[in-house]
């Protein structure tokens, strides 16, 4: 089996990517995933790379682009309405606009933690899924739907504030301030939607694993073309994404949920670039059952985590980063997610 974190091999590849980086003035690269800005923290690859070579933090994070009104809603509906409200752990500490599910736990509402969506399925009090992710988490939710629709639980309803990556793509290389010249694609995303997603990209793109030398070996193929002058995706994760994704996933995603256009903090209303319950199934959709309000775009003053996830600034770039914003006392979502860019660059600064 091959050892994906290998530092002899890993050392080689950094050496011919210093040698290669040597023939190009600059290369910018969004790592769109969250996970993989943890991994290139933690394998403390920014430094170990050309100082021509820029690695950029994506909106991959499924956490810190979910907007402050919908953390509002939520807490809102488990302290004035009763409910039980179940959650992925990251969501508890987001600051919403005006609260924090942590801070309505605290003055009694029944916030339950989860690791998946399927464990509501045995609960018989009322509850809300705080449905948030991407395609990644998309699918099983779908599933979990399904059952509930199936069974006649008239007790779940789920409010959706999922998101999806191809479009967001499009709107990133579109926006002239970034400067993109190349993608590190997501892993886990792209083993549901598949490497065909990706055809219309025209800058350098890498499909790649969470190890070192995925990551290595992504940043080194990104660099070959920009040198060449072409582009292409390519797959180099073929271990868990195929061509085609996980048809299965799919078709249950299109089955429940269709795109629509919905606010992302920090990045506005992005146009087709999010998910919603098809009105078919509006009987488990919270948002119509509970008559909740549009969600609110406001960001805390002086956050700076939408340029952060727009690749605009670094998070040690914030004015906020480490004094005013951190892991203890979080201003934005970055800091809080275990996937967020700023958490990520606080945890492996040193």
């Amino acid at each position: 089996m091959t050892d994906f974190n290998d530092p002899i091999i890993a050392e080689q590849i950094l050496h011919a990517i210093r040698r290669k980086a040597e023939r190009i003035e600059s290369l910018r690269i969004m790592e769109v995933c969250g996970t993989h800005t943890m991994a290139i923290g933690r394998h403390g690859l920014r430094r170990l790379i050309p100082e021509n070579i820029k690695l950029l933090s994506g909106p991959g994070c499924p956490v810190c682009v979910t907007p402050a009104g919908y953390i509002d809603n939520a807490a809102a509906l488990a302290l004035e309405r009763g409910v039980t409200v179940a959650t992925f752990g990251d969501m508890v500490r987001v600051p919403g606009s005006r609260t924090s599910l942590e801070r309505a736990r605290a003055l009694g509402a029944r916030i339950k933690v989860v690791a998946g969506p399927a464990e509501i399925l045995g609960w018989r009090e009322e509850t809300v899924f705080l449905a948030v992710g991407f395609e990644t988490t998309a699918a099983p939710i779908a599933a979990v739907m399904e059952t509930a629709l199936e069974e006649g639980l008239t007790n779940l309803s789920f409010y959706v504030s999922l998101k999806t990556i191809p479009n967001t793509l499009k709107i990133l290389l579109s926006d002239t301030e970034t400067g993109i010249d190349g993608f590190l694609l997501p892993g886990h995303v792209s083993s549901i939607i598949g490497s065909n997603a990706y055809s219309f990209l025209e800058v350098p793109s890498v499909i790649a694993g969470f190890d070192a030398m995925d990551i290595l070996g992504a940043i080194g193929a990104i660099l070959d073309m920009r040198i060449s002058g072409r582009h292409a995706t390519v797959n180099a994760y073929t271990r868990v994404v195929k061509v085609e994704g996980n048809p299965r996933a799919l078709t249950l995603i299109d089955r429940y949920l269709e795109p629509c256009s919905q606010a992302w903090r920090g990045l506005g209303r992005l146009p087709g670039c999010s998910l919603k319950l098809r009105a078919e199934f509006s009987s488990i959709d919270a948002g119509q059952k509970y008559g909740l309000p549009g969600l609110d775009e406001k960001s805390s003053p002086g956050c700076q985590c939408g340029e952060v996830l727009k690749g605009k600034i670094t998070p040690e770039e914030c004015r906020l980063f480490g004094t005013a914003c951190t892991p203890e006392n979080p201003a934005g979502p970055c800091m809080v997610s275990s996937e967020g860019s700023c958490a990520a660059f606080f945890k492996y600064r040193s």
